[in-house]
């Protein structure tokens, strides 16, 4: 799989994964001050960031191994944090394509992560 089209599927899936995380008021899990409004301004910072890489990525502009590594990251943190709340007893996330969302951010993070390092890889040589 292109770096490109693995970068647009774990995009999707971190948004489908913020969606999710609307409805279980993830902000009351890590305790966001400002509730709502705070989970909101994370998601107004955090995902012009990760588009703007991706449109950095597609026309191959500087930096966009960087945002590549961001997002790639971003989908693995994701299924740690939650797979820790798993393991300390929280009861968000847990219908059966919450669970899958939050699987396949951290399978196709990883896998973005270990792409985007081949690609730097090979443009260094």
């Amino acid at each position: 799989m292109s770096l490109e089209r693995l970068y647009g599927f774990t995009l999707i899936l971190l948004i489908l994964h913020q969606i999710d995380a609307a409805y279980w008021k993830e902000w009351e899990m890590f305790y966001l001050p400002g509730g709502i409004q705070g989970f909101l301004l994370f998601n107004l910072v955090a995902f012009p960031i990760i588009v703007v890489g991706y449109k950095k990525l597609l026309t191959q502009s500087s930096n966009y191994l960087a945002y590549s590594y961001a997002c790639g990251g971003l989908g693995l943190l994701t299924f740690i944090i939650h797979a820790g709340f798993a393991m300390f007893g929280f009861e968000e996330f847990h219908l059966p394509l919450s669970i899958a969302v939050i699987v396949l951010c951290g399978v196709f993070g990883v896998w973005q992560l270990i792409l985007t390092k081949q690609s730097a890889s090979r443009k260094t040589l």
